[in-house]
């Protein structure tokens, strides 16, 4: 979708890569150059910078330019977590799923979370995803005592940040809420953690606890919001190497 943006042109090629996976970074990058492209543009798909995410595809990136003796030019593109397109494409998908339905009681924006020591360190994981909610609850004008910030599968005995999402759900299951909608903002794409641990496992949670109404709204995807903002932060990051 993102290349039907600049049609069939010489001077660009747009392609993807998995950070765990295939395609992986290397592979893809390697094709790319052997293809003649020259300048690079990366664009870690977490809205929300983490050490553990954003950094780990660049580092992929870098490993595979150290190995070089002609080093590409390599932008990175910068966390985009209080981006307007963002915030505004994160609102109008939650409109959207209720539309001809009355809004939820409750909201909650569930975030990966990170262990605990990672934040001491200085990682600003946790600085984003709280103004990415912030940012979400102005601009919808949501009541602070039924908007809630939580963070999402983790593992290990450290603490991790909290609060945690599974214990939110079963809390506020317990206290009777009639109503509840769950989004989970750090994920560009639907995947194992939103659809089996959210949409599934976290409506069973709070529904067994004594909750009533569960949804779970999908992330941004391949949606025209979501869309909309990867082409701005394409267009943004490819300034000066596009005629």
């Amino acid at each position: 979708m993102l290349q039907t943006e600049y049609g069939e042109r010489e001077d660009l090629m747009v392609d993807w890569a998995m950070r765990y996976g295939q395609p992986s970074i290397p592979d893809k990058l390697e094709a790319l150059r052997k293809a003649g492209c020259n300048r690079f543009v990366i664009v870690p798909l977490y809205p929300q910078y983490a050490a553990s995410t954003t950094a780990t595809v660049n580092d992929e990136v870098f490993k595979w330019a150290l190995k070089l003796r002609w080093q590409p030019a390599i932008r990175t593109v910068p966390p985009w977590h209080d981006h307007p397109l963002y915030i505004k494409a994160l609102v109008k998908s939650l409109k959207a799923h209720f539309k001809g339905r009355k809004m939820p009681e409750h909201l909650m924006l569930s975030f990966h979370g990170i262990p605990q020591r990672y934040f001491v360190q200085g990682d600003p994981y946790h600085c984003h995803c709280m103004k990415t909610a912030r940012l979400v609850k102005e601009e919808l004008g949501w009541d602070e005592e039924k908007f809630h910030v939580t963070f999402q599968s983790r593992f290990g005995s450290e603490p991790w940040l909290q609060p945690y999402t599974d214990e939110t759900l079963e809390k506020l299951g317990a206290e009777g809420v009639e109503s509840l909608a769950i989004m989970a903002p750090g994920f560009s794409a639907d995947c194992l953690e939103t659809l089996e641990e959210l949409a599934m496992e976290g409506r069973e949670s709070f529904e067994e606890h004594g909750g009533g109404s569960f949804d779970y709204v999908p992330c941004l995807n391949a949606s025209a919001p979501g869309m909309a903002v990867i082409r701005q932060i394409a267009k943004d990051n490819l300034a000066g190497w596009l005629k």
